[in-house]
């Protein structure tokens, strides 16, 4: 594992390694299981435009110090995926990097050094190239009046020096290998702060229209909240009192053109299934790189890891890069005790605000490797052919800016909230976001199981630091750059919160980002609609704004009603007010219970449908979330609320036959 703080333990250049009996084990750790190989095939990726044919050179280095059947075994492995014999050995644990270019130092004649000693005005890059160097390994550098390059051998970055330096010998004294976890640690000790700052400003400086980042000074904005918030909660409370039946009317048409438009979503036709692919080779697979951050996820991390090593994807091409907060401990022991897994790298993000989920996320991107990019969260267990099934529908349009996968409650029988839940994403997974997608709406997206084209995702920015649904707001800034996204047959099985104090502290944070989300994207009105056109203008209002409006206004309009029916007014008969109210809450009961019964059925989840005779109570917690949020975001809008996970048992339910996007 490339660990940014952990402790460098060497084997003297040149030593072999123990004989091979003692090592001539399988090539991956049990826990793991190894995936079939392919048929070659040139890979698609970034770093490799170029498979390097002929013999697996970077192996010599290796001759009489590992056994010729496992030096087999890996060049036949490294012909099978399109990657070098070396990574082979060191992705499965045989041989781990430092021992490798110890070998290799001492094959070539080129020094082996972590270059503690080097200043930053010896890095030959400015700030902005170093999370190119970190991608990419290599970085040039000055020592004693020379230029040297400095190289952590990738893909067949081995073979490619071998065969240079066997050619021109010279080459050797003006070259340095390092490992990558010295590469890591030198960038961070040199470009921490411009890392640091990429990761949570980036957005906000290159595009400031579309980051939810503070501006101006602190006073100066929270009085502009305070302004802006207590005129939003005066118009949704205080105009009934003046107005009664011009504002209800407002609120029921504004909660039932929500309703409506959930609907005509959900009812939308499917797009015929695509036609089944042929299964790529695993040679024309690129490096995908698997994001996480986590933080207190100490209970989690082994069930997710293990998820992601039963992915059906080559485990060699998989950059699996976990990021845990500075104090976070906890989770950094929890995986220390999994054992060595070299194909994961271990990033501690800055301790800069804001601290949230997407900076982390932006941080981990700098040091990503892979041509495309998956994120999930700690607690997910994704389908194995979930990477596979995105990169067929990434790889059929560049148009394509997000594939999202579908997200299901596998923890329903734990009470009624997670039930609930389970409902709730059933309809928002398998019913709404399809229908969004293929009516060609903005799509918000879900937090975890996105998929991207890494260039896509680092042209535009990356995630906004400072918006708390992070995942809502990017799916609507590709909607505005002209992308689209869409929605692929693959379920990630998720768990929700049991008890009601972390359900109300993670749907706050979902509603304070709604409330960031709508905030940044209506700044400039007119810009939103040149950008995306009317229906997408209209669609990402009623997303957005509709589902804060509709969750503050339902107390107003369920008191209204109650109020009318319970003590009714002599002297205005049949008020009109208590009948709108009572139509637009029973339409949207029905719909709400009808959505979630249905996308039930879809997952062969029935049984939990009762719950769905408990909306009325969930709508009023919703209402008490949407409340909160609004509080928060005067008070301490970038607050990330952590909700904690492994808390109760998991039993994953049968997946849906869906529809594909």
């Amino acid at each position: 594992m490339a660990l940014l703080d952990h402790d460098r333990r060497s084997r003297p250049v040149g030593v072999p390694l123990p004989p091979a009996p003692l090592i001539a084990a399988p090539l991956v750790r049990p826990a793991f299981p190894q995936h079939g190989a392919g048929t070659a095939h040139v890979p698609d990726d970034d770093h490799v435009r170029l498979v390097e044919n002929g013999p697996a050179d970077e192996l010599d280095c290796l001759r009489g110090v590992l056994s010729p059947g496992l030096l087999q075994a890996a060049a036949a492995r490294s012909r099978a995926i399109g990657l070098g014999a070396d990574q082979i050995l060191i992705n499965q644990g045989v041989i781990d990097e430092s021992a490798y270019l110890q070998n290799l130092s001492a094959d070539l004649g080129i020094a082996l050094d972590p270059l503690p000693d080097v200043a930053r005005q010896d890095l030959l890059m400015d700030d902005s190239q170093i999370s190119t160097a970190a991608r990419s390994g290599m970085l040039h550098v000055r020592s004693h009046g020379e230029m040297l390059l400095v190289i952590a051998p990738r893909c067949h970055g081995a073979r490619a020096l071998t065969r240079a330096v066997r050619s021109a010998p010279a080459l050797a004294s003006k070259m340095r290998l390092i490992a990558t976890q010295d590469l890591n640690r030198l960038l961070t000790r040199h470009g921490g702060p411009a890392l640091a700052h990429k990761a949570a400003r980036e957005l906000h400086e290159s595009a400031p229209d579309f980051s939810a980042a503070p501006a101006g000074d602190a006073r100066t904005r929270q009085i502009a909240r305070a302004s802006a918030i207590g005129s939003f909660a005066a118009l949704v409370v205080l105009p009934p009192f003046f107005a009664g039946l011009a504002w209800s009317s407002v609120l029921t048409l504004a909660f039932f053109a929500f309703v409506v438009f959930r609907l005509a979503a959900c009812l939308t036709p499917r797009l015929p299934a695509a036609r089944r692919r042929p299964r790529r080779p695993d040679a024309g697979l690129p490096i995908y790189s698997v994001i996480v951050a986590l933080y207190h996820e100490a209970r989690s991390i082994g069930s997710l890891l293990r998820s992601i090593e039963a992915i059906d994807y080559p485990r060699e091409k998989l950059d699996i890069i976990l990021v845990t907060e500075p104090d976070d401990l906890g989770t950094r022991a929890a995986i220390a005790r999994l054992g060595p897994m070299p194909h994961v790298q271990l990033l501690i993000a800055p301790a800069i605000a804001p601290k949230t989920k997407p900076k982390a996320l932006n941080y981990a991107l700098s040091f990503a490797r892979g041509s495309f990019i998956a994120v999930f969260d700690a607690e997910d267990l994704p389908e194995p052919g979930q990477l596979r099934a995105a990169l067929d529908v990434l790889l059929g349009d560049d148009r394509v800016g997000c594939a999202q996968a579908s997200l299901c409650i596998d923890n329903a029988a734990a009470g009624w909230l997670p039930r609930m839940f389970a409902a709730e994403y059933a309809g928002q997974f398998d019913l709404f976001l399809p229908g969004l997608a293929n009516s060609g709406l903005p799509l918000p997206l879900g937090g975890s199981s996105n998929h991207f084209h890494t260039d896509t995702l680092r042209r535009l920015g990356g995630w906004d630091a400072y918006n708390v649904t992070e995942d809502a707001d990017l799916g609507i800034r590709l909607a505005r750059f002209g992308y689209h996204s869409v929605m692929f047959r693959s379920t990630t099985y998720e768990e929700a919160p049991v008890h009601t104090a972390a359900w109300l502290r993670q749907r706050s944070r979902w509603m304070k980002g709604w409330m960031q989300t709508w905030c940044v994207h209506m700044r400039r009105p007119r810009r939103l609609w040149r950008d995306v056109g009317p229906r997408s203008f209209v669609a990402i209002n009623l997303t957005a704004g509709a589902t804060i409006l509709t969750a503050m206004a339902y107390p107003t309009l369920l008191a209204g009603l109650l109020t009318r029916l319970v003590a009714p007014q002599s002297d205005s008969p049949g008020d009109p007010s208590a009948t709108l109210h009572l139509v637009v809450i029973a339409v949207g009961l029905l719909s709400t219970v009808g959505i979630g019964l249905r996308g039930l059925a879809a997952r062969r989840h029935l049984r939990h449908g009762w719950v769905l005779l408990l909306t009325p109570v969930y709508w009023g917690l919703l209402s008490i979330a949407a409340w909160r949020a609004l509080w928060q975001l005067l008070r301490d809008p970038y607050h990330w609320e952590k909700t904690e996970h492994g808390l109760s048992p998991r039993d994953r339910p049968a997946a849906p036959v869906t529809d594909s996007a």
